[in-house]
């Protein structure tokens, strides 16, 4: 009796004398979930943190990822190349510092308490989602941390169209956009896993924080850091190793002018690329003679 009153929604006194008769407590259902006291603490918001100098960005717009990456590799730092995210416009080269926007996996007595008193399409105006909007100034990329998660749309249309606004250069998502056809009208270049039909809050995950440290792809990235983003992917430059990361790969680009002639020349392999003692020998006397 005690299941088909339950199922069929009949009888609630029935309901409750069975369950005196077998010994239960009273059936009770909650219509509101207690929720954590972090709940009341969201969004987090990371401390203020220093941009890198505006002339070293702009040099490192000569750089490319995949030299970037190089490099760093060669200097030890090995984790910096965000995998599976692909560019959305074809040409796009951005280089610029990092504000970050982390979403964690959604849990229903979390949210009930950042959105209590909210109708549902208000909900996300008081989650890191919106709050790292306010932080972007002219120059800065946006890193997303979403854990390569298909589902949630980070976001779509009208943030990309403010991010934007607000002067920001590109956009890294280890995750989802939605609103693509629109989305490609705004111009703003974008690195994402895909695109999906839904809202952000609508998904399994949930804006918790922002300029904090995220994770992209396993690739740590901290406010300020800087961003290297073009056909090849995008790729992270810790902020105190910019100088030297600048210094080493201008130097490793201009000499890879000089190996693409000699190998067009038809130069030996071996000797130009990558340049032994003799074809390094070659390639500064040509540099002397440019300079």
């Amino acid at each position: 009796m005690v299941d088909r009153a339950i199922e069929d929604g009949t009888g609630s006194e029935d309901v409750e004398t069975s369950a005196k008769r077998v010994g239960s407590p009273r059936l009770k259902v909650e219509t509101r979930l207690p929720t954590p006291a972090i709940a009341k603490m969201l969004p987090i918001g990371g401390l203020e943190f220093a941009r890198p100098d505006p002339e070293l960005v702009k040099r490192l717009s000569d750089v490319s990822s995949a030299t970037a990456s190089a490099v760093m590799h060669r200097m030890g730092v090995r984790q910096t190349f965000i995998a599976g995210v692909a560019p959305r416009q074809p040409g796009a080269k951005v280089v610029g510092p990092a504000v970050t926007l982390q979403f964690l996996p959604k849990r229903e007595d979390v949210v009930a308490g950042v959105a209590e008193g909210m109708a549902e399409e208000q909900v996300e105006k008081a989650t890191a989602l919106w709050a790292v909007f306010e932080t972007v100034r002219p120059g800065d990329m946006l890193a997303v941390q979403a854990s390569g998660d298909l589902h949630t749309g980070c976001m779509g249309e009208m943030l990309i169209t403010y991010f934007k606004g607000r002067g920001g250069v590109g956009i890294v998502v280890d995750g989802c956009i939605r609103d693509w056809p629109h989305v490609q009208a705004i111009g703003t270049p974008l690195w994402t896993r895909g695109f999906t039909p839904n809202y952000a809050s609508q998904g399994t995950l949930f804006p918790w924080a922002y300029n904090v440290p995220v994770d992209l792809a396993r690739v740590l990235v901290l406010p300020g850091d800087i961003m290297i983003a073009d056909d090849d992917g995008a790729v992270v430059v810790p902020a105190r190793m910019a100088p030297i990361v600048l210094e080493q790969t201008l130097d490793h680009e201009d000499w890879e002018v000089f190996s693409r002639m000699k190998l067009a020349q038809g130069g030996r392999l071996s000797k130009y690329y990558p340049l032994n003692d003799e074809g390094r020998a070659e390639y500064e006397a040509w540099r002397r003679e440019r300079t």
